[in-house]
């Protein structure tokens, strides 16, 4: 079996964007128009494709990144449609690792909302070319060029329009394609299908003359009343079109040398020419293209898959992919090739109750066929691919085999985790790994029956398997199993989840903080374990200093033993009982983060001395440097941002304040005030529900992890006597 499509004419590309922007809504459009579905799947109906989970139909909202194909003009297109709470961040991160490109979806209303920020920065740290679309152009305050303004400003973005909205709010009609020189109208019955008119070509010497042509043009076409509203709307768009083209091949001239020379000397822009350009300038990632519709009113989808194929990469457009020899270390890199030897890096897995154990992975190089041995370079072991399968969602296509620049599931990989390399073993590669955030809340939970007892480890590990980001453990003080996840959503996901699909009913405690210690200056101790019972006794003496390092860096264990102080066979242990003890800090036994510990002396006895001993002196040390080196409680401070009408902004401000916000911004955006504080995660909880009190019901918020800060010393005595009193729940 032979490709069916040239790899030049694939695009990997997501979809991602803020919650509620309309993403979901963009890639039903896309399905349908495409000829994968018959039917217009709605959000709010709960037919959604893509949204094929029980808990997102009942929401409203994308949980889980689900995966589809596409066909376009000749193109294959890999659609990843992910979510845009920040509760389920994880999942754009995991498939922004594995695409080519992105579509960037924007409310015209709220422009840039904090949630499009933490995915414009992973796309940034990916390096992925995007281009932007401003949806909802037929709402009440939609504002293209505002939109534009603040990808510009708040994103650090250059984004250089490719079309212009005919029209906004009630009145919008459609777009010109600035590149294409084409009117795209749109009636006002949803399904029908819009009109197209080829402007005349521009004339610079007498613009009145070529808009009333244009205008006749587009009178014409779209039988529209000469001195009706929908005209007007277009001659006002037709009179911006000359300026705003010469600014797009102004600022594409600019970053690209061969359109320069054109534009230098005079020649007229083709179409074809600016196209091209358009698209060297995008792959480089300097400029973003931008776009306009209305997803949900089937307008301006189609322009937008054009764009998709004209601008977004295709996976030989991207660099080779890097990666190193599991044994050697050296460097190795995998160009986007058939005949290159096969590499894929495993993004998802995902527990499926009709087929069993689901491995999404994206084939960078080689092809993959059913029922062949594959290496997991990043565990050293060999695993055979049971079935393979091209995903729709829920739905399954089986296939014999894939190529480069696919992205496909695998049923039989037992031992393949989320992040992990799957290559030839002739030809060993291992890529980099996937960086997932820390979990920063926890609860604890217990089964409601001896029946469920038995079920739960079981399903927590599975569901563990499918999302890096929900950690489980069990707790020995309390007895209880810790569940620990991005947030309050995200554990009540997880807990209704476990009811539906494992049938596991669990009683959950209140939310508890997930605190961190660390130390502000540093400290050096020797720490003795020394025991004599009469027979082989114990014997380990080491000498560590501890001392603090940059917020985020991690904790870390350097050895600096000279000569034979310790013999090597010990450091091992020593630094294994250093991890212990990081695991639970002096203060309130909370996980000890971004801490050097320096192993720099010590001594042994040639009988007495054990791996034991080491370990237990190691722990102990580090244990005792602590309490000398000033630690201090950490907690988890979220970014909220509010949308609220005026009469209720100052009751908004004032509760922000007494959670012991600290407001960062505040701006006016059309009748709403709006609102962003830094506020810590121990003041939110129940938020939602305050913020509805408040305001009548009006006032709207999102929330996201920001960064972990410093405990005020009266509420780290309250939470260490808490700890003291009784027993974390």
């Amino acid at each position: 079996m032979s490709r069916l499509v040239p790899i030049e004419k694939v695009r990997n590309i997501g979809i991602i964007a803020h919650i509620d922007a309309g993403k979901t809504t963009v890639t039903e459009r896309i399905l349908f128009y495409s000829g994968r579905t018959y039917k217009i799947g709605e959000v709010d109906e709960g037919t959604a494709v893509m949204d094929w989970m029980a808990q997102e139909r009942e929401r409203g909202i994308t949980i889980t990144a689900a995966a589809t194909t596409a066909e376009w003009e000749d193109h294959t297109i890999n659609i990843v449609d992910t979510p845009g709470h920040v509760d389920f961040t994880v999942e754009v991160e995991r498939s922004l690792r594995v695409l080519d490109g992105g579509v960037v979806v924007f409310d015209a209303v709220a422009g840039v909302q904090p949630q499009s920020e933490t995915v414009w920065r992973q796309a940034d740290r990916y390096h992925i070319p995007r281009m932007c679309f401003v949806n909802k152009m037929d709402r009440v305050g939609a504002d293209f060029w505002r939109t534009v303004q603040m990808i510009h400003d708040r994103l650090g973005a250059r984004p250089v329009p490719v079309q212009i909205p005919v029209g906004v709010e009630d009145k919008y009609l459609g777009l010109i394609d600035l590149v294409g020189e084409v009117v795209w109208l749109f009636s006002g019955e949803r399904d029908d299908p819009p009109v197209t008119v080829p402007l005349p070509r521009l004339r610079p010497h007498d613009p009145d003359r070529w808009l009333k042509e244009a205008l006749t043009a587009v009178r014409l076409a779209a039988s529209l009343d000469g001195e009706g509203e929908g005209f007007k709307v277009c001659e006002s768009a037709l009179g911006e079109f000359p300026q705003r083209r010469g600014e797009l091949i102004e600022a594409v001239a600019e970053l690209d040398d061969q359109l320069l020379i054109s534009y230098v000397e005079g020649h007229p822009i083709s179409e074809g020419e600016l196209k091209k350009a358009v698209r060297r300038v995008t792959l480089a990632n300097v400029i973003t293209p931008v776009l306009c519709g209305s997803a949900l009113r089937n307008r301006a989808v189609r322009p937008m898959l054009d764009a998709v194929v004209d601008y977004l990469p295709s996976p030989v457009d991207v660099p080779p992919m890097r990666g190193t020899h599991p044994k050697t270390g050296e460097a190795v890199t995998r160009r986007a090739s058939d005949e290159e030897p096969f590499a894929a890096l495993c993004f998802k897995i995902v527990a499926d109750p009709y087929v069993g154990r689901l491995a999404y992975f994206r084939v960078y190089s080689g092809k993959v066929s059913q029922g062949t041995m594959v290496y997991n370079s990043t565990r050293g072991e060999r695993e055979r691919i049971g079935r393979l399968l091209r995903m729709h969602a829920q739905h399954r296509e089986d296939i014999q085999e894939d190529y480069a620049g696919s992205i496909v599931a695998a049923v039989g990989l037992k031992n393949t985790f989320t992040g992990d390399t799957l290559c030839d073993q002739s030809h060993p590669i291992v890529l980099e790994a996937i960086k997932f955030p820390e979990p920063v809340i926890s609860v604890a939970i217990e089964p409601r029956t001896k029946d469920d007892q038995d079920r739960m480890s079981e399903t927590l590990g599975r569901l563990s398997e499918e999302d890096p980001t929900f950690r489980t453990r069990y707790d020995s003080e309390t007895g209880q199993t810790i569940i620990s996840g991005m947030g309050e959503l995200h554990l009540e996901i997880i807990v209704d989840r476990m009811l539906r699909e494992y049938r596991v009913e669990a009683h959950v405690g209140k939310p508890e903080v997930a605190y961190r210690e660390t130390i502000t200056r540093a400290a050096k101790v020797e720490g003795r374990f020394i025991r004599q019972t009469g027979g082989h006794g114990q014997y380990g003496v080491v000498t560590l200093e501890v001392a603090p390092r940059e917020p985020g860096a991690g904790s870390k264990f350097v050895d600096k033993i000279v000569g034979a102080a310790i013999p090597r066979e010990y450091i091992g242990p020593v630094g294994q009982g250093v991890k212990e003890t990081l695991e639970t800090g002096v203060l309130a036994g909370y996980p000890v983060v971004d801490v050097e510990v320096t192993l720099l002396d010590g001594s042994y006895h040639p009988v007495d001395s054990s791996e034991f001993a080491f370990r237990m002196a190691g722990s102990m040390a580090t244990r005792e440097a602590l309490k000398h080196a000033k630690p201090v409680l950490l907690e988890p401070i979220m970014q909220i941002e509010v949308a609220t009408p005026e009469p209720f902004f100052s009751d908004v401000l004032g509760d922000l304040n007494s959670r012991r916000g600290h407001v960062t911004m505040v701006d006016q955006r059309g009748h709403m005030r709006m609102v962003r504080a830094l506020v810590p995660l121990a003041e939110t909880f129940g938020y939602a529900t305050d913020l509805r009190s408040l305001t009548q019901g009006r006032a709207t918020y999102t929330m996201e992890f920001d960064h972990y800060q410093e405990v005020p010393p009266t509420v780290a005595e309250a939470i260490r006597g808490k700890v003291r009193g009784f027993v974390r729940r």
